[in-house]
């Protein structure tokens, strides 16, 4: 039997390029080899502030992107984290589970306390608990993570690790399975690509809209003039060009750029193309699914019934070695 494989992603509306080769591109791959769950985890999203008028429309872009990308309801399910409320329920026990030594320590909060100091909250610092509470409801066995959550997924295993011990074994202690990608820097070359921080290109950007975004986009610092030779390896415009463009075509500007034969210009319009034919299929399935609504929403709750047994039945365990099994008791 394939081992059940759990994944998450924010309902950031906009998807990039950074998420796609990151995470999503991974997911399809992926989908094949195991069983497959993956989760637009919306009460993750709220833990900074959101717009209630737009965060139902994030969440349907959100599903279409993945949908166009690639991810197939026949070889995987993906559903949305509120339509579960096991997944809070569970968390609420998982906090007596996680010190708040452990929490205070974990890299990603200390991160966001920098950029929220003044927003700063419990469910940031409760995150990684969540998070757990994702993964181990469905006793995922992998979780495709990149290096920046390595330390996320270990207190996962901590979590499950200290439940088993004390109250009797249910979950497994999840693995991880890292991505092909290494992160992936934004277009000004020093900081991850991100939305929030306008250094992305979009999966849904239009041609001109990447060439536009590209032209502005920070290449090799040495090179102040046309004439001077380039060093792609130091170069982020020709870390993409890895990423979407086809061996040849990454060798020959490598040589070309090195000699002065290829300038930044046009080794960016060579990007551009690239990266705009990668998408033009994602483009036209997201245009078809955000069409219909209705049935994008119907996808959504047709998984969330596929998958809610197994959070009932998991939730039902944990109560049971809790001793809360009073629920209906006469």
């Amino acid at each position: 039997m394939k081992k059940r494989l759990f994944s998450g992603i924010q309902p950031t509306g906009e998807i990039h390029i950074g998420n796609y080769l990151g995470a999503i591109e991974n997911w399809i791959r992926l989908q094949d080899r195991y069983n497959a769950i993956f989760c637009i985890v919306d009460y993750h999203a709220i833990t900074i502030p959101i717009d209630p008028k737009t965060f139902a429309e994030r969440i349907l872009e959100t599903a279409a992107t993945l949908f166009a990308c690639g991810v197939d309801p026949d070889r995987a399910v993906l559903f949305l984290q509120s339509d579960i409320p096991q997944h809070t329920e569970l968390a609420w026990i998982f906090n007596s589970m996680a010190s708040m030594s452990r929490l205070s320590n974990m890299t990603q909060f200390k991160q966001k306390a920098e950029q929220h100091e003044k927003q700063l909250n419990a469910g940031l610092f409760t995150y990684p608990v969540l998070q757990a509470a994702d993964i181990l409801l469905y006793k995922a066995e992998v979780v495709p993570v990149g290096d920046d959550q390595l330390q996320h997924l270990e207190l996962t295993r901590e979590i499950a690790r200290s439940f088993n011990q004390r109250y009797g074994v249910i979950f497994p202690e999840p693995d991880a399975v890292l991505t092909k990608s290494a992160r992936i820097i934004g277009l000004d070359g020093v900081q991850k690509m991100s939305k929030s921080l306008g250094n992305h290109i979009a999966l849904n950007d239009s041609p001109e809209q990447i060439q536009k975004k590209l032209a502005g986009a920070f290449t090799d610092p040495a090179r102040k003039r046309r004439t001077d030779p380039g060093r792609p390896e130091v170069c982020n415009v020709f870390s993409l060009h890895r990423e979407f463009s086809t061996q040849t075509t990454v060798a020959e500007i490598d040589r070309d750029c090195r000699q002065a034969v290829l300038g930044c210009f046009d080794c960016k319009r060579k990007l551009a193309d690239a990266i705009g034919e990668r998408l033009s299929p994602i483009r036209e399935a997201y245009a078809s699914l955000r069409a219909k609504p209705d049935e994008l929403r119907d996808r959504l709750q047709s998984s969330a019934a596929k998958i809610r047994p197994i959070a009932e039945e998991t939730l039902d365990q944990v109560r049971a070695c809790l001793g809360l099994t009073m629920r209906g008791a006469r």
